[in-house]
């Protein structure tokens, strides 16, 4: 399965049983769940598909966004257990190699060079949550809920631990890890799992994209990278160094000049869509 490197604007790129791709006339990449009939449930089809999607996108330097969404009720209800039962026959060899398929999964979606947004609705449990925190900013509609609900099952929600810890803070994770209650919306919000709650999820999801597209894709990107640096190093001379450096460097490039020099002729860049920079 190979994407072509053109851009085929405003048309699906890709169809699946699982999962939806397309790319929009202002380069907003779009991956759906759509594996309804299962509550989009993972499985290791759908995680495959996933993955194929995200390392295929992530080198079409004209995306200037990613949405993750899902058709259906739910956002997801997590992993496939028909999938969890038939794995637990596998030997352990097998396991790992299944859950190491995931794991790369989060990574590259985390990892992902262009801002991504996670637009949830219904359910989203499990191994959605790992889905939801790699990505930048994450909105949910009035009716969605959240539960770690691995321990139930007697299983644990290992790969997506990381993310989850980072999102919402470990004494939080531990809670709704050991405790397995639902999540509300509300307490999602409140948590930081995710960003807004919305009325209308497809308007606000609208309103982020032209944030997003108002904004320096080269700077985006940067911003994304020196957020990873700052979460793993500590505030010494070394993080102090590269941050003066990577400034030094940001303000020199072509689209810093060009921005602050559109901001003083009061016009936008030519990556923006905004119709008047101070607006």
């Amino acid at each position: 399965m190979v994407f072509s490197a053109c851009n085929f604007l405003g048309h699906i790129m890709k169809t699946q049983p699982n999962i939806l791709v397309s790319v929009s006339p202002n380069n907003i990449a779009t991956i759906t769940l759509n594996r309804v009939d299962k509550s989009n449930a993972f499985n290791a089809e759908i995680i495959g598909d996933l993955l194929t999607a995200l390392n295929q996108l992530k080198i079409n330097k004209e995306i200037r966004g990613l949405l993750l969404e899902a058709n259906g009720k739910h956002f997801s209800s997590g992993a496939d257990l028909n999938w969890m039962k038939n794995m637990a026959l596998e030997t352990e060899e097998n396991n790992q190699k299944d859950a190491a398929q995931l794991a790369e999964l989060l990574n590259q979606l985390n990892h992902f060079p262009a801002p991504t947004i996670a637009v949830v609705q219904g359910a989203a449990f499990g191994g959605a949550l790992g889905l939801i925190c790699c990505c930048d900013i994450a909105i949910a509609s009035i009716n969605a809920k959240f539960c770690l609900s691995e321990v139930r099952l007697g299983l644990v929600p290992a790969t997506i631990a990381p993310y989850v810890c980072r999102a919402i803070g470990i004494r939080q994770a531990k809670r709704f890890m050991l405790t397995a209650e639902l999540i509300t919306v509300e307490q999602a919000h409140e948590l930081g799992l995710i960003h807004h709650i919305c009325d209308d999820i497809q308007q606000e999801k609208q309103v982020i994209i032209q944030q997003i597209l108002t904004n320096s894709p080269a700077a985006l990107a940067t911003v994304k990278t020196l957020c990873r640096q700052c979460e793993i190093t500590i505030i010494d001379q070394s993080l102090i160094r590269y941050t003066s450096e990577l400034i030094a460097k940001v303000r020199c490039s072509p689209q810093a000049q060009e921005g602050i020099q559109a901001f003083f002729d009061k016009v936008p860049p030519s990556w923006s869509t905004a119709n008047d920079i101070n607006e």
